[in-house]
C-alpha cells in the first residue's frame, strides 16, 4: 500500500496529463489521493514544496532507470547501449524528466524554486532541508557516477579515465537523440553508442590499430 507521500504525488502527476501546473490545486491533489489537505501541507509545506517533490521524484525515477539498465547483461557497450535506450525512453514519454536533463521548462510543468534558506516554515525540519532538483549537468553527473561504480573492472574499457569519457559520451550522445523528433531514435541510438563507446574505449586507451599510424600524405 502506498504511503499518503506516495499517493500524493501519484495524483499530481495524474492532475498534470491534463492540467497545466497553474491549474492544479491542492485541495484537489489531497483528494484524489484519499487524505486530507492538512497531510498534504504538513508533507510538502504547500505548493512550491510539491514541485519539488515532483521534479525530485522524477529524477531518482530516472537514476532508478539507469542503474537497472546497466545490470543488463551483456559488456560495457552493450550495458551503456541499454542505458542509451532508457535515456531516449525517459526523456520522451516523461515531461519532467525531459526538462531536467535539458533545463527547458513549458509552463505547464512544476518548474521549482530553489528552497529559501532560514526563515519559518509549517513544514517539519527534514522537508525543510530537502534540496531542490539537480540540474541538468548534475543529473547527467550523477548518471554518469552510476554508471562507472557499474561498470568499473568489468570488460573495457579498463582505466578510471577511459570509462569516464566513455560514459559521459554515452550519455549526452543518448540525450541528443532523446530530442531528435523520430520515432525509430530509441532503436537507432542503442547500437550507436555500442559502437561509439567500444572505439572511445580503444582511442583514448591508445588500443585502437589504427593508434600511431601516420595519416596518408
Amino acid at each position: 500500500m502506498p504511503t499518503a507521500r506516495e499517493a500524493l504525488l501519484d495524483a499530481a502527476l495524474s492532475a498534470l496529463a491534463t492540467l497545466p501546473w497553474t491549474s492544479v490545486r491542492m485541495v484537489d491533489v489531497a483528494h484524489a489521493a484519499g487524505v486530507s489537505r492538512q497531510t498534504l501541507y504538513n508533507e510538502f509545506g504547500g505548493k512550491e514544496g510539491l514541485a519539488r517533490a515532483l521534479a525530485r521524484d522524477a529524477a531518482d525515477r530516472y537514476l532508478t532507470g539507469v542503474e537497472q539498465a546497466l545490470g543488463s547483461a551483456g559488456g560495457t557497450e552493450d550495458r551503456l547501449a541499454a542505458t542509451a535506450a532508457w535515456t531516449v525512453r525517459a526523456v520522451r514519454t516523461n515531461a519532467l524528466v525531459r526538462a531536467l536533463l535539458t533545463g527547458c521548462w513549458s509552463e505547464r510543468l512544476p518548474r521549482p524554486a530553489p528552497p529559501a534558506a532560514g526563515g519559518t516554515s509549517p513544514v517539519p525540519g527534514r522537508r525543510r532541508a530537502d534540496p531542490g532538483p539537480p540540474t541538468p549537468a548534475e543529473l547527467l553527473r550523477r548518471a554518469g557516477e552510476r554508471a562507472m561504480a557499474a561498470l568499473d573492472g568489468e570488460g573495457r574499457p579498463r582505466d578510471p579515465e577511459t570509462l569516464a569519457v566513455t560514459c559521459e559520451i554515452a550519455l549526452r550522445l543518448a540525450l541528443s537523440y532523446a530530442l531528435v523528433p523520430a520515432p525509430e531514435a530509441e532503436g537507432e541510438a542503442a547500437p550507436l553508442v555500442r559502437l561509439v563507446a567500444g572505439r572511445t574505449a580503444d582511442a583514448v586507451s591508445g588500443t585502437s590499430p589504427r593508434a600511431g599510424a601516420r595519416s596518408p600524405r
